[in-house]
Parts: C-alpha cells; structure tokens; sequence
C-alpha cells in the first residue's frame, strides 16, 4: 500500500511525520526501530567460530546461523514463531479496521490477554500505521501448521442470510418459520425435515410454534445450514421490523449437504456444488425441489431478537458480535477464540489477494484441522455469492501477547 504524508505518535515518542513512496512496513519498522520506547526485543548475538584464513578473504562472510524457532503444540496444530516480515503482504492492511473486533473478543479475554486488552482499550491506534505498529510491538506472530508440519489449509466462507417474512400467511408467504417447541428437549431425535415439511399430523402439532412465513423454501434452507439470519419481517398492521433470527436448537437428526447429493446424482455440472449452482438447479427443476430439501434431515428452529445495530453480525461461539471482512471461524483444538490472525488467502470471484487481520470468534461443524477457517461477509446477495463460492488455499499466522504461551 502506498502511504502520502503519515503522522504516528507511539507511547513515549514524539509525533513524526513520514512521506513515503515504499511499503507501509517499511515505515512501520522504520518507526519502531528508531523509538527508544517502542524498540522490539534485540536478537541474542549467535557465537560463531571464525573461519581459518590460508588464502584470499572470501568474497562474502560466511552466514549467521539462523535463530532457533520456539515451537509450541496444541491439540490440533502447530504454532512455529515467525517474523513479522515472512507474513505475506503485512503493512497493507487497513489494521485500524480490526480494533473494533478486537475489543469485542477483549469483553471475553482468552487466557493470557488481559494485561494486552487493557492496554488495547486505552491505546487504540489513530491510524493504520500506528495499529501495525502496536500490534509488532506487543504481539508475536505464529506461523499455523498440522502436526505433520503442514502449513498449507482451507479457506471458505459463510454469511448471514437475510429474508422476507410476513407475521401471517398469504400469497406466496405461506413456508412457516418455526420457535422451538417444549417438547424439543425431550424427543430425540426430532421429526426429520421432512416429516415436518410435509406430514399433516407433525405441521398440526408444530402449527402453535410458527411464528412468520417466508416465500422460497430454498432460502429458509439457507437459513437453516448457517445457523442464524435477519429478516424483514411485515407486521400484520403493515409496519416492517428488521429482526434477528437466533438459532433456537435442532432436530437431532443428522446434516447431510444437499450439494453432495446433486453431485451423486450427476444433476450438477462440472462438480460445481456452490450455491449459485444449487439455486440455478433449482430454478430448473423446481418439481424436485422437495426431493432435495428432503435429502437434508435436520431442521433448525429459532428465537427471534432485536436487531439494534444493523452494522454487526449475530453472536459467534465466542459470545460477542460478529464483524463482515474481520470475524472467522475456526477450530478451537487449533486457535483459541479471541486470537488476532493474519490470513493469507484470495477472493473466490476476483482471484485478487486477500491478506489482512481477522479475529477467531466462531467455530462450526465443518471447521476442523489446523490451517482451517471460515470467512465471515457479513449479509446480503454479494456476501451470499462470495461465500457461495469461496474455497481458497489459506495460511494463517496466530498473533499473541509477547511473553505469554498460548493456552
């Protein structure tokens, strides 16, 4: 990124004003290297042996050896420490961005980061170019590998759906969204996906538990493989409120992709089983769409909630707001909630580098492995169509506190 005239005041430094035409990690670094309070932690010196001369000098003295690298383990990953200039593309974020959900996971501190929190809130960066520098001068990266030393993983999307709903039926709004029934906790499993769609005795019994009604049954499918959405929902006195829908619990019954069921039977080409390709099956083959909704048992129930700042995203596992373009999720045995992370990846339409600062607030069932996330875009048709087609080659380097082992 190329940065015009930049001023930073660090802790303890004077305010310095910086023109450059390079890299802004070059003024990051320049920064920190020349402020006394806000120098990085020197190398120890390596010992080594001088050469015996018997002849001509040579041309190049001979390499230091490289500084031993502090591996630590979890459950499910490797974390290899890292220098700041091996992560890909780092200066050119916008790292101001990621304060806000940074402080977010701060309300629920991981092990290890309450003295870094505390100091996040009453530092918060002016810039960009103050953020990367706070986050050098009190973090260390961690390169993310599989236990075999793997460092190479998967990176996919995922969005919050939103719908139309009408608080009464009529017309096309006729597909009932369910609130979860008392008995739910009782019976396990629950009437599948298809008993409920399509059983008359089950949609009697589920009839006092409806509490809104939506138009494509392909959408409410949407809405039930992630989880949680928004809607706008039409009032029977003709006001419209845009409401949270919560994830109120499940059936029991177990997950099957209706994605890999298409590709079983030969109805998608070229094994292209992302959403668009679904719903473009879909709208040619619309006498079979209750046969593919049915190849999916589960059903999700859920609680409606106040939506008082459109901006954010619904809770993620970790129990705070999820942030578009800053909030993924991941494998808690790999990277604990609340980690900083520097993702290494590309956009699925585009092709163009996607490498910024994300914070571990989620997890899911499909997110499991070290080198392993899922991109929150946050809602609407464009977040839909970017996760509908995200499946990236990903690395990820962990950030945390200096000085403090990752639990």
């Amino acid at each position: 990124m190329l940065l015009s005239t930049l001023s930073i005041r660090l802790p303890g430094c004077r305010s310095s004003s910086i023109r450059s035409t390079g890299l802004a990690a070059v003024a990051i670094l320049g920064l920190l290297a020349g402020c006394g309070t806000a120098r990085l932690p020197a190398p120890t010196p390596a010992t080594v042996t001088p050469p015996v001369i018997t002849g001509e000098l040579p041309a190049t003295p001979a390499p230091l050896p490289p500084s031993p690298r502090q591996v630590l383990q979890r459950e499910r990953s490797r974390w290899v420490s890292a220098d700041w200039n091996e992560l890909p593309g780092w200066g050119s974020d916008r790292a101001s961005e990621l304060w806000p959900a940074l402080l977010r996971s701060c309300g629920k501190p991981a092990p290890g980061w309450a003295e870094t929190c505390a100091r996040a809130a009453l530092e918060s960066p002016g810039d960009d170019l103050e953020a990367h520098a706070w986050l050098m001068r009190h973090l260390q990266p961690y390169r993310i590998e599989s236990l075999d030393g793997q460092a190479l993983g998967l990176l996919t999307g995922y969005f919050e759906p939103q719908l139309q709903a009408q608080r009464r039926p009529g017309g096309a709004y006729r597909i009932p969204l369910h609130a979860p029934p008392p008995e739910l906790a009782q019976r396990r499993p629950y009437f599948t996906r298809a008993q409920i769609d399509g059983d008359a005795m089950v949609r009697t019994r589920l009839k006092p538990w409806e509490f809104g009604y939506v138009d494509d049954a392909l959408d409410l499918l949407v809405l039930h493989i992630q989880g949680s959405g928004r809607v706008l929902m039409q009032e029977p006195d003709g006001r419209q409120r845009l409401l949270r829908l919560a994830f109120g619990g499940h059936n029991e019954q177990p997950y099957q992709s209706v994605g890999r069921w298409l590709l079983e039977r030969g109805e998608l080409r070229g094994g292209d089983a992302s959403w668009p390709a679904i719903r473009d099956w879909a709208r040619r083959n619309p006498q079979r769409l209750g046969e593919m909704l049915a190849a999916n048992p589960r059903y999700v129930f859920f609680r409606e909630e106040p939506l008082p700042d459109p901006k954010l995203g619904p809770r993620g596992a970790q129990g705070v707001a999820l942030t578009p373009g800053r909030s993924i999720a991941v494998d808690r045995a790999s990277l604990p909630y609340g980690t900083p992370v520097w993702l290494d990846a590309t956009e699925p339409l585009s092709n163009t580098p996607l490498q910024r600062l994300v914070m571990a607030q989620d997890t899911g069932g499909a997110i499991t492995g070290a080198v392993r996330a899922d991109y929150f875009w946050g809602w609407g048709a464009e977040a839909e169509a970017q996760a509908g087609r995200m499946k990236q080659a990903l690395r990820l380097w962990a950030l945390w506190p200096r000085g403090q082992r990752p639990g």
